[in-house]
């Protein structure tokens, strides 16, 4: 895998889309075996992309969260895991810029610009098993995580813990991931998202420093610290889309070389049959909603980070509507392509070696991350009362 480093971030897509292809050569396989991706993590470590959001001045390439996740995008086509961790490397970035001073967070995005750190997560805000002990200037993380996405081959860690002296407060942290005390567990063995490493990890007595807790503003706390769970939520959008374009080429490339038509069909060939015509319109014209939702929420995104701490809670709220339709509608667009692909393929399009499901598993996977009832209950709060979501670290 030899990707030339970028060097300026007008070569950014250039760059991911070499990486993607690579990754495409091996993706299927890879899916088979599940694990961690080191050789995949590693080229992105050299091509430089890990630094692509973070600011010039830190040593990054100052991309906006649209090229950011263009990017998780251009991924997600050839490989969702690694899409996944990618974006979810630039989430915890934002965790910490949103979350922590300028003198917590200025180092650590300099260090991560010159020594090619991964960031893993370690959040899950549902998952309260790790509780903190208060100590004398330090704090001790002792319990268990799950769905801990990227956190294996990382170097940092964004964790949580509940703190039951603060009347059950989420304590947010950003820790090495090799401090004494953490474990990390090769147990994640699902259907789908199979190299994500989103397994569980385990805390034992593990010490955070005062000046590696997030506390100020802390999440949840300002209009733009809530943005956090909107960049999130975006990442996924980003991920859905990708994840159907890929699935929308494969099923193409299929059709057009090795599909048969039906024995009744009055076509010669399956790119001229009636029917075969009429899936690729539909896949197409809820492809094209998709993409026009995913683009509009994205360049809202860029707009609310640029006020910083100007935000509003007003624009903030319109951002989350913009994303939650993005979402609704690229979850359902997509678990309906991936799954109708093989009604465009035939019977022989279900060959194991093909792992052609792999697009569903993936997406379905990932798309149970917070249930599209909620998502829809919000937007209906809004339709029909005008009232805007309120924030938490789903919405």
């Amino acid at each position: 895998m030899s990707v030339h480093p970028l060097t300026t971030p007008l070569s950014s897509l250039q760059i991911a889309r070499a990486l993607a292809a690579s990754f495409a050569e091996t993706a299927a396989e890879r899916d088979l075996q599940g694990g961690t991706p080191k050789a995949e993590r590693d080229a992105l470590r050299r091509s430089g992309l890990l630094a692509l959001s973070i600011d010039p001045q830190y040593g990054g390439l100052g991309a906006s969260w649209q090229e950011t996740l263009d990017i998780v995008r251009e991924f997600a086509r050839a490989d969702s895991s690694i899409a996944h961790v990618f974006g979810f490397h630039h989430l915890m970035l934002a965790t910490v810029r949103l979350f922590s001073r300028p003198d917590q967070w200025e180092p650590w995005f300099e260090l991560t610009a010159s020594k090619r750190w991964f960031w893993g997560n370690a959040l899950n805000p549902l998952d309260t098993r790790t509780r903190v002990t208060r100590r004398d200037g330090w704090r001790e993380f002792s319990g268990k995580k799950s769905f801990c996405s990227g956190a294996s081959d990382s170097q940092m860690l964004i964790a949580s813990a509940v703190d039951e002296s603060a009347g059950g407060k989420l304590l947010i942290a950003a820790i090495p991931s090799g401090r004494s005390g953490i474990t990390l567990h090769d147990d994640w063995d699902n259907m789908g998202q199979r190299q994500t490493d989103s397994g569980s990890a385990t805390f034992e007595r593990v010490r955070v420093e005062e000046n590696e807790l997030l506390l100020d503003p802390g999440p949840l706390s300002t209009p733009f610290a809530c943005l956090r769970p909107l960049i999130a939520q975006l990442i996924f959008v980003n991920l859905f889309l990708g994840i159907s374009e890929g699935a929308f080429e494969d099923a193409r490339q299929y059709s057009l070389h090795q599909a048969r038509p039906w024995f009744k069909s009055p076509a010669d060939s399956v790119a001229a049959d009636p029917y075969i015509l009429r899936h690729y319109g539909e896949f197409w014209v809820g492809l094209e909603g998709v993409r026009l939702l995913t683009e509009r929420a994205n360049a809202l995104l860029d707009r609310a980070w640029q006020q910083q701490q100007d935000l509003s809670a007003e624009t903030r709220g319109e951002l989350a509507l913009a994303i939650a339709t993005a979402k609704v509608a690229a979850s359902r667009t997509g678990l309906d392509l991936t799954s109708r692909l093989f009604e465009v393929g035939g019977a022989r399009a279900t060959h194991a070696a093909l792992r052609l499901d792999r697009y569903w598993r993936n997406l379905r996977t990932q798309t149970l991350h917070d249930p599209l009832d909620y998502k829809l209950h919000e937007l209906g709060d809004w339709a029909l009362n005008r009232s805007l979501p309120t924030p938490t670290f789903y919405s």
